[in-house]
């Protein structure tokens, strides 16, 4: 696959922060979190996937966390300090992002959303989240993730 560039490796490479680019092929559709992990040949563990979701305030949240789990919304709106979070709608994604569904990065959207990581981050060396298109992976340090979103650690799996 042609290494191309993407708003979160710009992104990275503007703060001097480290990374490392995984392309996998994407043309059989296979593009959820665990067909992923496997064509990076990655554990799903440390592999993580970028949800986005509102709050009762109407605000914007972004949630990353390891493929295989599922977010618990209670915990989800704990950490965002609303009385209840719901995932938004597949067609909303791209105009609140900038990024498309299966290609969503938690890094370079187009607006600074409040960002909440999974603390299983922390006990990873590294994670891989979406590089911002469809076949691209970003392999970083949580701490480093962290800084680059300006998220912070939470409980939010089941």
């Amino acid at each position: 696959m042609k290494q191309i560039k993407t708003n979160a490796m710009r992104l990275l490479e503007s703060r001097k922060i480290p990374y490392e680019a995984h392309y996998y092929d994407c043309r059989d559709g296979k593009i959820d979190g665990l067909s992923v992990a496997e064509k990076t040949n990655k554990d799903p563990e440390v592999v993580f996937k970028t949800l986005v979701a509102r709050g009762t305030s109407k605000e914007i949240y972004v949630f990353v966390i390891p493929v295989a789990a599922e977010l618990d919304l209670k915990k989800a709106a704990g950490a965002a300090g609303e009385k209840k979070i719901e995932m938004v709608q597949v067609k909303e994604i791209q105009s609140l992002t900038g990024y498309i569904r299966g290609g969503c990065s938690p890094i370079g959207m187009k607006k600074q959303y409040r960002t909440f990581i999974d603390e299983k981050a922390r006990e990873a060396e590294t994670i891989i989240v979406s590089g911002g298109k469809i076949g691209i992976q970003i392999e970083i340090k949580g701490n480093d993730l962290i800084e680059a979103t300006g998220g912070k650690y939470a409980d939010l799996i089941k």
